[in-house]
């Protein structure tokens, strides 16, 4: 398979645990490049800390490791100092929406040229299976043994309202779906949020009796249905999944090109 050139297999096997979805964001991420045809080498993965991290060890890119909830701000460096490189930022709760969650908001209203992939798992697996902001009231985790009283946010409507210019939720059991919105997400001239709700077996399934990784993922196939379906009017319970915004607004790589242009006065 043409996929292995985006590989390091040199890596494998991963170190996620049994059931984890991550490995299906990573596959259908690497099926949404191939099928764009695009080099590796044009390609720079940037993560933080966590689980779905260490993807960035797992693909043959440019990619950078960097500090826990950092991963758009080392992001937003790369992109600045070589624009015409795809920035792709896979992150998990804590470095999307808790320690990195300045970060998100406002390379979302700055609408930098990067797509975000928000791998919710509504916990912290790494560390311990401690609650996340996306664990959501009335969940329990190992350091909410009596039931969690945080509200989680809401991925789409923290993006949308921040600025970001395409924003997207999928989900593990819609892998095809998820594939396809991610490669719309990476040819988007835009700050690109792609929610993917995800199971953790270990942790958040097991915490929550939700089953093992089969029946969490029957689970989103059963509570989720498409933006604006009949579904949705009739059960309002239902978590929506597709594109839900998607529009063109001017990008910040290209608006400070004209500062400096005006700036310089168009000498090199």
């Amino acid at each position: 398979m043409a996929i292995k050139e985006y590989i390091r297999e040199r890596f494998f096997p991963h170190m996620w645990c049994q059931g984890c979805g991550h490995g299906i964001v990573l596959n259908s991420l690497l099926r949404g490049v191939e099928q764009l045809g695009m080099s590796k080498n044009e390609i720079v993965m940037v993560s933080g800390i966590g689980c779905s991290s260490r993807i960035s060890g797992y693909v043959d890119f440019h990619s950078l490791h960097t500090l826990h909830g950092r991963a758009l701000a080392f992001a937003t460096g790369v992109k600045m100092s070589k624009p015409e490189l795809n920035v792709i930022v896979p992150m998990g709760d804590g470095d999307a929406l808790a320690i990195g969650g300045n970060h998100f908001i406002h390379a979302a209203r700055r609408n930098i040229a990067m797509t975000a992939i928000v791998m919710n798992n509504r916990i912290y697996g790494m560390t311990g299976g401690q609650f996340s902001p996306l664990s959501g009231y009335g969940t329990a985790a190992t350091t909410a043994p009596y039931s969690n009283i945080d509200h989680d946010f809401d991925v789409v409507k923290l993006a949308e309202a921040a600025g970001a210019s395409f924003v997207a939720r999928t989900t593990t059991y819609h892998a095809r779906q998820m594939t396809e919105i991610l490669k719309a997400a990476i040819v988007h001239d835009g700050f690109s949020v792609v929610e993917v709700l995800t199971q953790c077996p270990t942790y958040f399934g097991r915490k929550n009796k939700m089953g093992g990784p089969a029946e969490m993922m029957e689970w989103f196939r059963d509570n989720t249905t498409p933006v604006g379906s009949k579904a949705k009017a009739e059960n309002p319970a239902l978590i929506e999944r597709g594109i839900f915004v998607q529009e063109e607004k001017p990008e910040y790589c290209a608006e400070y090109e004209k500062v400096i242009e005006r700036a310089t006065g168009g000498r090199p």
